[in-house]
């Protein structure tokens, strides 16, 4: 109960143990002092729960640098972020689902958040809002086959997905598994998706090209960054997807549930709950994305936009 000072002062003792009326013997003096000394102490070195909470949301909150593509395609060893971009359904047909572009993160339990500096197994992902690259939502591409660092991933090549939430020392890895009785989705009731410790067969996913009448062809070709592919769980066969229409509620607000599901349309291709795209930096700006990058002109503005000057002068 002393640790719930903001200040993080000792005068939280001295208020409410400290008084003449409660100290009615030299035992109650004597443990107060035990306290204070243990509080002191605790703070000194950090391990009081409202500072390991703090270090744990400021690793979680932090910037970070995302890997520059020189060549258009993802590598192993890149760090990343897996964007589910906004689809464009009219707003009747995708009711009450969210709009906009979501990203991929780290989830970790309220528990964890208030009482531990670091994150705890299994942990869980979500969807959020922000396409900014942070602690949460950054992830490295692994080599789960023995592949070297900075070559490119290939259309069915196996790779891992690791997430560090902004820490140094530790990394977990997103994984899922087939549902059961005791493991599923807690809204939608589908398959789940989690964070784990340790690397398996359980970790590893693929990535699909979109069209499936041309998946055959791109089987063995890079990864191109920054266009939307499908993510694919290798144990299940089953594809990462947002639904947008289940949120749960997090210490971080209200995010959205991310599970591993194959949405298909009556054409029986993939429907856009499972697209993501793996967003990597601008290499003309520090702080943004690729998908920050304004998009070049098509030829139908610029001859439009030259026929508005043409017509204005």
């Amino acid at each position: 109960m002393y640790t719930r000072t903001k200040d993080g002062s000792p005068h939280y003792f001295l208020q409410h143990f400290a008084k003449p009326e409660r100290m009615t013997s030299l035992a109650d003096c004597q443990y107060v002092q035990d306290l204070l000394k243990d509080f002191l102490y605790k703070r000194e070195k950090g391990e009081l729960l409202i500072q390991k909470s703090k270090r744990l949301k400021n690793n979680l909150l932090k910037q970070m640098q995302l890997s520059v593509s020189k060549d258009g395609f993802v590598h192993f060893g890149d760090t990343v972020m897996l964007l589910s971009p906004e689809n464009n359904k009219s707003p009747m047909e995708n009711y009450p689902a969210v709009h906009g572009n979501l990203t991929l993160a780290v989830t970790p339990d309220d528990i964890t958040v208030h009482m531990s500096e670091s994150l705890k197994v299994p942990c869980g992902v979500s969807a959020v809002k922000t396409v900014n690259p942070v602690g949460r939502n950054a992830f490295r591409i692994l080599s789960v086959e023995g592949n070297s660092m900075g070559e490119p991933i290939r259309f069915g090549q196996n790779f891992g997905l690791g997430a560090t939430g902004g820490f140094t020392d530790q990394m977990l890895y997103l994984a899922s598994d087939h549902k059961s009785f005791m493991r599923f989705a807690k809204k939608s009731y589908l398959q789940q998706v989690f964070l784990t410790d340790e690397l398996s067969y359980l970790t590893c996913w693929q990535a699909t090209f979109l069209d499936p009448q041309l998946r055959l062809e791109y089987e063995g070709f890079p990864v191109p960054a920054n266009t939307k592919v499908l993510i694919t769980h290798c144990h299940t066969n089953r594809g990462l997807a947002v639904p947008r229409n289940y949120w749960i509620r997090s210490y971080f607000g209200k995010e959205y549930e991310v599970i591993c599901h194959t949405y298909l349309d009556s054409h029986k291709a993939e429907e856009d709950k499972n697209y993501w795209i793996i967003v990597t930096a601008n290499p003309s700006d520090d702080g943004n994305t690729m998908f920050d990058r304004p998009k070049p002109p098509s030829e139908e503005t610029r001859e439009r936009e030259k026929n508005e000057l043409y017509a204005g002068t």
